[in-house]
């Protein structure tokens, strides 16, 4: 690797390091904590945690991390992913054990919030997205990864317009670039992977499977 190429790796990963832990710095040393309780302080964080891992998530999908092969950065994705199931499951259950009403609300959709139906949404895309793991061999692969794709982007989105509406321990600076960045990674692995393409692709080859029928059946 060239010293451009160094330089270049090295401050992708500054970056990344940088985004990640301020935003967590931030929220963890918030004034908004006094007086919180152990279990509230661990569901925020989780939160925050599970922000951060989104933009891990596209990253290593894309294999755009310098300096790691893409059939590592794969599999870092599927530890990742479980890492981001574990930040969420903490996220919502220690808000439960301090709040359990407002939680249902949440969870039913009744919550006079607006932040609580897209964190909801988000939510059930990653549950989802997590049980498509156990499908990832009976689905055909361009289909799998189409869906994998749209629930990724469900979540993205859910995730980052919840993050943004609440007014909490995450300072305002910090919370606003990680969700751009966030955005932007999940834009350009979107846009590398073709998913337009297959999406063309898949109803060209629906299209033409039901004319195939229609002309067997006459």
């Amino acid at each position: 690797m060239t010293l451009r190429g160094k330089v270049r790796s090295f401050l992708i990963w500054a970056a990344l390091a940088a985004a990640i832990a301020v935003p967590i710095t931030v929220a963890a040393t918030s004034p908004l904590l006094a007086w919180r309780d152990s279990i509230y302080i661990a569901a925020g964080l989780a939160g925050v945690v599970g922000l951060a891992l989104l933009l891990v998530q596209p990253l290593l999908a894309g294999g755009l991390l310098p300096g790691l092969p893409l059939r590592l950065a794969r599999r870092l994705h599927g530890l990742v992913g479980a890492g981001l199931l574990a930040a969420v499951v903490v996220h919502v259950a220690g808000l439960w054990l301090t709040s359990p009403p407002d939680v249902l609300d949440a969870l039913l959709f009744r919550s006079p919030t607006d932040f609580s139906a897209w964190g909801v949404v988000a939510l059930w895309a990653v549950l989802a997205a997590a049980g498509m793991a156990a499908l990832r061999g009976r689905l055909r692969p361009a289909v799998w990864r189409l869906l994998h794709v749209m629930l990724a982007l469900v979540i993205v989105i859910g995730t980052v317009v919840h993050a943004l509406l609440i007014d909490g321990t995450m300072g305002i600076v910090s919370k606003a670039v990680l969700c751009a960045v966030v955005l932007v990674a999940a834009a350009k692995v979107v846009v590398d992977q073709r998913l337009l393409a297959d999406l063309r692709r898949l109803a060209s080859r629906d299209g033409r499977r039901r004319t195939a029928r229609r002309q067997t059946q006459a």
